[in-house]
């Protein structure tokens, strides 16, 4: 899983470079920039993965539950 993030990350890292640098902006300025929407992305969708892993796993140990009760 995380591994797909960082593969996702990676490739909105170097889209970001390419359109900061298709606006004009310095090269120094456009690596900052998307080193910054790199992390953010990732560390944004990282909290969202999880969260959703552990949805998934919750409701599965509850379907669990119930159909060993039965």
């Amino acid at each position: 899983m995380y591994k797909i993030v960082l593969e996702i990350g990676l490739l909105i890292f170097f889209l970001s470079i390419v359109i900061f640098l298709q606006q004009g902006i310095l090269l120094e300025t456009a690596l900052f920039r998307s080193v910054v929407v790199f992390i953010a992305f990732t560390i944004m969708f990282t909290v969202i993965m999880i969260i959703f892993i552990r949805a998934i796993n919750k409701s599965s140990f509850k379907k669990e539950k119930l159909t060993n009760q039965n």
